[in-house]
């Protein structure tokens, strides 16, 4: 008896430890993004919307398919669709067919949009900066970044 209590003993400590790093880490960038969505640095775009062309410009050639793109942004696909719609009628980002499948949509960066992105970009980073560089040392942030990336690579 004494040896399966201990056997459990690691797993139940696992759980807890899970649970735990998981409340800290969801509590901390509920945090986290209100301040930078609360001091995002222009109305000409939403957060939601730079989110949108942050993601076009990491992409080679700044496009993505549309259902590629869902996957990067939090947003439901009903609500990236009409997102982009909106950035589309504003000259921002083009819908084009997917060459290798018609049923498919590509979204592309437009060069307007990306100036917008760059422009904006540059005052959003200072406010990241502030709020998350400046709470931890280099070392943490190489470390957040490698625990961030390992738990969404996992997904």
């Amino acid at each position: 008896m004494a040896e399966s209590a201990t056997a459990a003993e690691p797993t139940k400590r696992t759980r807890i430890s899970a649970v735990s790093a998981w409340e800290s880490l969801f509590r901390a960038q509920v945090a986290v993004m209100r301040t930078l969505a609360a001091e995002f640095p222009t109305r000409d775009i939403s957060f939601n919307e730079y989110d949108v062309l942050f993601n076009l410009s990491r992409q080679p050639n700044r496009e993505l398919r549309l259902r590629d793109l869902n996957k990067h942004v939090l947003l439901t696909q009903p609500s990236v669709s009409r997102l982009v719609d909106r950035l589309v009628a504003r000259g921002l980002v083009a819908k084009c067919p997917e060459p290798s499948d018609a049923r498919g949509t590509v979204i592309r960066l437009t060069d307007t949009g990306y100036d917008m992105f760059r422009r904006v970009a540059v005052d959003h980073m200072k406010t990241i900066t502030d709020r998350v560089g400046g709470r931890l040392t280099p070392e943490e942030l190489e470390t957040l970044a490698v625990l961030c990336d390992k738990l969404r690579d996992a997904s």
